[in-house]
């Protein structure tokens, strides 16, 4: 993975060294809140209900275990123990003391990492596919260039003040775990008739409250000219974006009014006229940068024990059939660690839980850690032959959930248990419907479903493009959840439909239930999905399992 460079840390220690400076003008009254507002959002400070939150950056999602344990030793030290990954690939820490937030960046610094650019109208945390370097199905591990745009995107002086936040997300498989078409910029890499590698770029795609899916500008990019074209979409985003209304003011609203076509004209003439400006450093950086990258030497071992394990051990195997993914190695899998254990907050991890997974990554995973946008933990090599002891490990620490891809694998934001925006809570509805569907012991059988859940229209869990989306919002003092069903992120992306009135709190997971069995119902063979289900069936046995009085009404 990438290690700084001797630049990368005198510029981290002196933003550190200046936001302590604003900190202690803060603390003394020399700054209002009003002041001190956009210098701590540049820094990844909010605050939110309850306390600051701070918002760490995990670049492309990639840790490795220094990292991790020093993650663990800041919620031990100055948070309540615990932190919260995010579905940006980040970490949140939701009770630091303002004093105390200078002594967190510094330790954060200590292993090359910080809060820069995970809050304000800038590029924001480059994400990635989190099985990036290891997938079966990868033309390419795209993390040197998520990283060449990341060192691009810092304190660039052009984007830094963007009419509203900018977010990129970048995948080198066909099969997009990235969500590429919901960001204002995605970038698929595929290739072109000659076999080369280079990408799509998507422009205009976002969620929140106008979700729309973003739009192909170009169906294949050379690698060579991404760092130019990227720039010129943010230049003439940064030209006719809106600012007189933050509610119009993504690109995904700058596509629409002004035009697919148009805009692309404009990105077209824009990169045509800096393009030659660049002058290949950008390349010559790249292939510093990818030469970090390098995959780690495998290992060569016989896998009987993972095949004896995976006959003889039934909670064995119904781990490894969920949690395991096709590693580009026969002998390797890539390990899913679901932070959704029934019952539990999606996306939280204790201090211990760190530190373990940092000694698991150590022991069994070359030493490399990724977090998924879908708020769990990858370790992306381990070889077959350690996947047994690694459970077992990993079940000692309550990190052995057999559910990553099924119901109780929920994408929820913090909602109104922490975040000033929120109108509605996410948690418990999540936690919930995981419970319900333990107890009734369905969810191998229902198999793979994307449950996501957001506390508010801004969309941060998701739920636009979730199988079944859950929309919390406050109806007169009342909260109320609205139900999207057949969302998809994928490279088939499509935002959900609405399928009627909302529920109140008591009533979700009842209407989850009904839905499910509706499902069960529907569907022709185990094999078939639910997001396949619905796509064949559409929205109307699903609209009546949900309110099944109007779908009474209307039968008589």
């Amino acid at each position: 993975m990438y290690t700084y460079s001797d630049f990368d840390e005198a510029f981290v220690r002196a933003r550190v060294a200046q936001f302590s400076g604003q900190v202690e003008r803060r603390i003394d009254g020399s700054l209002t809140e009003d002041e001190f507002r956009p210098l701590r959002l540049m820094n990844g400070l909010y605050l939110q209900l309850h306390a600051y939150m701070l918002r760490v950056a995990i670049p492309y999602g990639t840790l490795n275990p220094r990292q991790m344990r020093q993650l663990a030793h800041i919620a031990d030290t100055w948070d309540k123990g615990y932190g919260h990954f995010t579905t940006r690939q980040n970490i949140q820490y939701n009770w630091p003391v303002l004093k105390d937030v200078p002594a967190i960046l510094s330790a954060l610094a200590d292993v090359e990492m910080h809060a820069i650019q995970t809050s304000g109208n800038c590029v924001r945390n480059v994400t990635a596919d989190h099985f990036a370097g290891a997938a079966a199905d990868e033309i390419e591990d795209p993390r040197p260039v998520a990283e060449l745009l990341r060192q691009w995107s810092t304190d660039h002086p052009e984007f830094q003040f963007l009419p509203r936040k900018f977010k990129i997300a970048i995948t080198g498989s066909p099969n997009d775990r990235a969500v590429t078409r919901a960001h204002d910029i995605g970038l698929r890499m595929v290739r072109n008739a000659a076999g080369e590698p280079g990408f799509e770029v998507i422009v205009g795609g976002g969620l929140g409250r106008t979700p729309m899916i973003g739009h192909t500008v170009r169906g294949f990019l050379p690698k060579a000219d991404l760092l130019p074209y990227v720039e010129a979409v943010l230049s003439v985003y940064n030209m006719l974006g809106r600012r007189d209304n933050k509610y119009k003011a993504r690109i995904k609203i700058t596509v629409h009014e002004t035009g697919v076509d148009e805009i692309t004209r404009l990105i077209e003439e824009r990169f045509a006229e800096i393009r030659p400006g660049f002058g290949g450093y950008d390349q010559e950086l790249l292939a510093q940068i990818e030469a970090a990258f390098a995959p780690p030497v495998f290992r060569t071992a016989p896998t009987d024990a993972y095949d004896a394990f995976y006959s003889a051990d039934p909670v064995f195997r119904a781990w490894a059939d969920t949690n395991l993914a096709r590693h580009r190695n026969d002998e390797y899998a890539i390990v899913t660690i679901s932070l959704k254990a029934h019952g539990e907050t999606p996306g939280d991890a204790t201090s211990a839980q760190m530190r373990a997974m940092a000694d698991l990554a150590e022991r069994y995973g070359h030493s490399e850690l990724r977090i998924s946008h879908e708020q769990n933990v990858i370790l992306p090599h381990v070889h077959k032959s350690d996947l047994p002891a690694l459970h077992a490990a990993l079940a000692q620490v309550g990190l052995a959930t057999a559910n990553v891809g099924l119901i109780s694998d929920i994408i929820a934001c913090p909602g109104m248990d922490y975040c000033a925006l929120a109108t509605a809570r996410s948690i418990p509805v999540a936690q919930d419907i995981a419970l319900r569907f333990d107890e009734l012991k369905l969810e191998h059988e229902v198999g793979p479903l994307k449950i996501k859940i957001s506390g508010c229209i801004n969309a941060c869990g998701h739920h636009h493009v979730g199988h079944i989306g859950i929309l919390g919002l406050d109806r007169a003092g009342v909260e109320n959840y609205q139900i999207t069903l057949g969302g998809d992120g994928t490279e088939t992306a499509v935002v959900g439909e609405r399928a009627g009135p909302g529920f109140a709190y008591t009533e979700i997971v009842p209407a989850i239930e009904r839905l499910i069995h509706a499902y069960l119902e529907q569907r022709t063979e185990p094999a078939e999905t639910f997001l396949q289900t619905y796509r064949r069936v559409g929205l109307a046995p699903f609209k009546a399992a949900l309110y099944p009085a109007e779908a009474a009404q209307n039968a008589a």
